[in-house]
């Protein structure tokens, strides 16, 4: 299908699952086939990126040692890819290889990437209003090739390197993608969204974003999800940045932004700097760093950072999910909008919106301008101790 063909619909398919990790993966593959494999059809990114710098001796050896390093600490996430791979009935390698950003550097440049997506993410934290709103954008292509997976994965024995036994989760995901590199949450109480960030730098060998983020879907508390994003040992490959609350905390509500960047010396570990945002703080974020000086690859994504901060931060208080849902629907910078989309041709889209309102404890979805249209859906968020 061609890009230009691409129709907004408005429809967010919704899949539950229990079983081991190569299970719930058969399963999301097998029952979004059709979507995965006409997204390996049309991915920019995969077909004039990923693949010719995978087909070149230093791309094939960057793929080979991330797979050994994630096979070594996660092999329960590598399970996870080879069902979807086995129920979509697609090559694996073409899968693993949509979670690895760090393929490019030398072996195709990052052209791929110097005009790359973002999202942005506003949490509220105010008396009345405990609130995480998202946008998550993407590649045209992307637009109508996502859906929601709520697992509950069970293992006989601890899994990986963090011994996960039991994760139930439920996550906005791309297709053919991991869990986790979007708007999520956890049966623990763990709210977050990621936002992409662009060092100049990769690391091939290390851990790719997608499987950190896959790995803080496991998070019980504050302690564990930083010892997930600091991956001592190994590191990221990749810079993101991560917006959570705990909605089980005892006491008052925190938010955390977490920029997150990858350590070009010998630490082996990621770098971290962590910004709460207290009761009566507000925090806002997109894709650029700024708090961290990491080098960053300039273009699209970069410049629209900037303008989508500057307008949602001219938004004043008080906020509430209806004020948060015309923030994330702004379309008034003539080039770099928050709710981006003016033409079916358009290179960069919003997906989807989600609103977790950590008080009434739902997670509101749209599949189209959250300041003009009804929400597609409005789930509950189930916790453990429900």
């Amino acid at each position: 299908m061609p890009v230009k063909g691409i129709i907004r619909r408005q429809c967010i398919p919704i899949i539950y699952t229990r079983g081991t990790h190569y299970e719930v993966g058969y399963d999301i593959g097998r029952t979004f086939a059709s979507l995965i494999q006409n997204f390996l059809e049309i991915s920019v990114n995969l077909n004039r990126s990923y693949i010719p710098a995978y087909e070149t001796i230093e791309g094939k050896k960057a793929y080979d040692d991330t797979l050994e390093c994630v096979r070594k600490n996660f092999p329960q996430y590598v399970e996870e890819i080879q069902g979807t791979a086995d129920g979509a009935s697609v090559p694996f390698y073409k899968l693993f290889l949509l979670h690895l950003d760090e393929i490019t550097p030398k072996a195709c440049g990052r052209n791929g990437f110097k005009e790359s997506s973002g999202c942005s993410t506003v949490c509220v934290n105010q008396k009345d209003a405990v609130i995480l709103g998202h946008t998550e954008d993407a590649l045209s292509q992307t637009l109508n090739h996502f859906y929601i997976v709520s697992a509950h994965i069970t293992n006989d024995q601890p899994q990986g390197r963090w011994a996960v036994k039991e994760e139930r989760f439920s996550s906005l995901c791309y297709a053919g993608h991991l869990p986790g590199y979007t708007m999520n949450y956890n049966h623990h109480g763990l709210v977050f969204s990621v936002n992409t960030l662009s060092a100049q730098k990769l690391l091939p060998g290390k851990t790719p974003r997608h499987f950190i983020a896959r790995a803080l879907l496991s998070a019980e508390n504050f302690e564990q999800a930083q010892k997930i994003l600091k991956d001592s040992g190994n590191g990221t490959a990749d810079g993101c940045s991560v917006n959570m609350t705990f909605l089980n905390n005892h006491g008052e509500s925190l938010f955390y932004n977490i920029e997150i960047a990858p350590t070009y010396d010998d630490n082996q570990e990621s770098e971290l700097n962590i910004k709460p945002g207290n009761p009566g703080e507000n925090l806002i974020h997109c894709n650029k760093y700024l708090r961290m000086h990491v080098p960053e690859i300039t273009g699209f994504m970069l410049a629209s950072s900037v303008e989508r901060l500057r307008v949602l931060e001219s938004y004043a208080d008080p906020l509430d999910v209806e004020r948060i849902a015309k923030m994330l629907g702004d379309q008034s910078h003539p080039v770099y909008k928050v709710f981006q989309e003016v033409g079916p041709e358009d290179r960069f889209k919003t997906i989807a919106v989600g609103i977790f309102d950590c008080i009434k404890r739902t997670w509101t979805l749209y599949s189209d301008n959250p300041a003009s249209n009804e929400p597609l859906v409005v789930m509950p968020l189930v916790l453990k101790d429900s």
